[in-house]
């Protein structure tokens, strides 16, 4: 109250000594808030009101959309393409993309050792190695001896026409009747592009190439080779007797299968490229050695127009007698002429060649794609006129074969 009655009493215009003249807001503190509110709601609301956006606030990303590139339309288009020819293909189960696995396949002749990346798990054995699709048509097919399978385009008997006859190498049949004939077969080709390539390019088109179904496109080397003018073969990979510590690769035809399920993995091996005139085993010294499991396999073969090559490593084999029972053309090969790798064998190798086919008319030899035994291979044939023998494909040497 003392305070109070000094105010009253102090004359306009002066102060109390002592004392200062306190501030006053001209706001409350709620009254303060309620304007800054206010500030916002009337911001707000010119924002919506006069900002041209449609979509009201909602968070929105902007993303810049071309044409695609050449190889990424090509990457698109292959799955689609695949689905519609080969629409089966769907049944087949799929891997974690990305998971991989190598197998070290052995040759059963001469023991090179190739790795195979391939996928892993039971795509891997479904689908085999790298074939996400269904391998595309090779150039220089012939369409009618073509038939679609689960796993692509396999050859069949077509219009009076067998794939042995269509796609058998040129050769002088008629001198190759009256002289005696060597074959070469070199195998284990399609893994490895560098030595398939030499094989193609350095050795004559009288030498026959046997592929195996695995790399990472088996149809585009064999198609080259094709293109050179050798006939081709496909190796089948078979069960040898220390399976599966040697093991020759997915989808190997197994004598502890039920034929249903090796037919259907040959279909497997068929459908990995085309063009070929007949098969041959690839190891499998076990499988070509039980007639129950051979027997369906030589006689599904011989049903689609292929002849049979024998590698001879297994003196057991079944095969000249199963052949024979459904008039298959066939040939054993006698001679393996790199089972040592060094010149001196390999040279031996070809002379024992020779004298066999100088005594029984004709012989047949086989080989991996060594840089030794396509150069020693090369120098040897240059010498054949001189010696009175006539290289000729291995489906002419089939062919004299069955008619001696």
């Amino acid at each position: 109250m003392a305070e109070t009655a000094d105010d009253l009493s102090t004359p306009l215009g002066q102060t109390t000594p002592g004392r200062k003249r306190r501030y006053r807001l001209p706001f409350t503190g709620v009254q303060l808030l309620a304007v800054l509110l206010g500030l916002l709601l009337v911001t707000f609301l010119g924002f919506a009101i006069f900002n041209d956006n449609p979509l009201g606030g909602e968070p929105i990303a902007r993303v810049a959309i071309g044409p695609p590139k050449p190889a990424e339309e090509k990457q698109a288009a292959a799955p689609v393409a695949a689905g519609t020819e080969h629409g089966a293909r769907s049944e087949a189960k799929h891997d974690t993309p990305g998971e991989q696995k190598t197998v070290t396949i052995i040759d059963g002749s001469s023991g090179t050792r190739h790795d195979v990346v391939i996928g892993s798990g039971e795509a891997a054995d479904k689908a085999g190695a790298g074939a996400a699709t269904a391998p595309a048509m090779m150039a220089g097919i012939d369409p009618r001896l073509l038939e679609k399978s689960r796993y692509g385009m396999i050859p069949v008997v077509a219009d009076g026409l067998k794939p042995f006859t269509v796609y058998a190498a040129e050769a002088d049949r008629a001198k190759a009747a009256r002289m005696p004939v060597v074959s070469i077969v070199v195998g284990g080709l399609g893994v490895g592009a560098a030595k398939t390539t030499d094989a193609i390019m350095k050795l004559p088109p009288a030498v026959t190439l046997a592929f195996t179904p695995y790399g990472s496109d088996p149809g585009k080397l064999a198609e080259r080779a094709r293109a050179q003018r050798h006939e081709i073969l496909l190796q089948v990979p078979m069960e040898p007797f220390d399976y599966p510590d040697n093991d020759p690769g997915p989808q190997t035809l197994l004598t502890t299968l039920a034929p249903e399920q090796n037919l259907d993995r040959l279909y497997w091996h068929l459908s990995r490229f085309q063009g070929y005139a007949g098969i041959a085993n690839f190891m499998g010294a076990r499988f070509v050695a039980a007639d129950a499991v051979m027997q369906p396999i030589v006689r599904e073969a011989a049903k689609r127009g292929l002849g049979y090559l024998d590698d001879g490593s297994a003196p057991r084999s079944v095969a000249a007698s199963l052949a024979a029972g459904q008039s298959m053309p066939f040939a054993r090969a006698d001679v393996s002429i790199d089972a040592v790798p060094t010149a001196a064998e390999i040279d031996r190798a070809l002379a024992k060649l020779e004298d066999l086919a100088k005594e029984r008319g004709t012989a047949v030899g086989i080989a991996s794609a060594l840089p030794i035994s396509i150069e020693r291979i090369g120098v040897w044939i240059k010498t054949l006129d001189s010696h009175g023998i006539m290289l000729v494909p291995l489906t002419t040497a089939m062919l004299k074969s069955k008619s001696s």
